[in-house]
């Protein structure tokens, strides 16, 4: 390469100083950071209403599915950073109604079958002349001593009500596409800085 096209590339390089790079970078840098750190807090934020609306018996699917597409959507939202319950979404108020409903029915079905029996038992054992009341000390008894469990509790998976979903490596949002001109503008710098300090080299052995 000849001096003086040496002399025109290097003249034409060095409009474009590479310290501006490295400034919009930063620039750029603490943007990603500052919607890092905003992308996981939405997400905490939004959790904490799913919880809430789970407490309250609301309508927990649109919840979870506001939660589960914002977390799908961007990055930095894996939330089981944020706390030590794994997986970190859990429907504790709802499997516990259910629990709590599941083994209410049992109990009825059981008390019901149970309070049958006695009837059955107490109706064969006296004579159809005798009052009901006069059987009453005969169907408590048998109550009383036939506490047998004729109807299990029915077992609810708590897998059902436990998620965790997981954040993309990269999103098209504002921490995404800082992150990319961020990483660009680097490398730009670094190929201005290398290739500056390579022309400033070589013009000087023509000299």
């Amino acid at each position: 390469m000849n001096k003086k096209r040496l002399h025109h590339l290097w003249t034409y390089v060095r409009k474009a100083n590479y310290w501006y790079f490295l400034v919009a970078c930063l620039l750029f840098v603490f943007i990603s950071v500052f919607a890092l750190r905003q992308n996981n807090l939405n997400a905490i934020a939004l959790r904490d209403e799913l919880n809430l609306v789970d407490k309250q018996n609301g309508d927990v699917e649109s919840a979870l599915n506001k939660l589960r597409l914002y977390i799908y959507g961007h990055m930095n939202t894996n939330l089981a950073t944020s706390t030590s319950v794994y997986p970190p979404i859990q429907l504790k108020y709802r499997y516990d109604r259910l629990v709590a409903a599941e083994k209410a029915q049992s109990e009825k079905l059981n008390t019901n079958t149970t309070y049958n029996d006695a009837q059955k038992y107490c109706e064969a054992n006296y004579p159809q002349n005798v009052r009901l009341t006069d059987r009453l000390p005969c169907i408590k008894n048998y109550i009383d001593t036939h506490p047998t469990k004729i109807v299990e509790e029915k077992q609810i998976p708590d897998g059902l009500y436990k998620f965790n979903f997981e954040s993309p490596v990269w999103s098209p949002d504002l921490a995404g596409w800082s992150i990319f001109f961020a990483g660009l503008l680097f490398l730009l710098f670094a190929l201005q800085f290398v290739l500056e300090k390579w022309l400033r080299y070589e013009f000087k052995k023509h000299i």
